[in-house]
């Protein structure tokens, strides 16, 4: 068996040492974390801008969870290069991951003006 720390390798040898029986890592116990999303800018017509140069995975993930939650926010991203892949293995761009949440995204130099106002 393949244990992810030394640590653990050792306390598991112990239980086998003393006959204790056990399951590693056998179950999955869901849990939530309450947040709160601050948006980069509110405009006055309601819409929330977010703008990102590079887009890690927490912030995907925290922009995700607040379109779903809240699908009656409008969330607008801006990106400073929306062709970024979302990591090295992905084929999957900032602009790609937008689309496939829905959400209306465009690079700084392509803000559309009726956005503004």
């Amino acid at each position: 068996m393949a244990f992810r720390s030394g640590l653990e390798e050792k306390v598991a040898d112990l239980m086998v040492e003393l006959g204790v029986k056990y399951e590693y890592e056998s179950t999955k116990v869901p849990y939530e974390i309450q947040h709160s999303y601050c948006p980069d800018f509110l405009l006055p017509n309601g819409i929330f801008l977010e703008c990102k140069g590079y887009w890690d995975a927490e912030d995907r993930r925290k922009i995700k969870a607040v379109k779903q939650q809240h699908p009656e926010l409008d969330i607008r991203m801006v990106f400073q290069a929306p062709f970024n892949k979302i990591s090295k293995k992905s084929k999957t761009t900032y602009a790609k991951y937008c689309e496939r949440l829905n959400i209306p995204w465009t690079s700084y130099a392509n803000i559309p003006i009726d956005w503004l106002v």
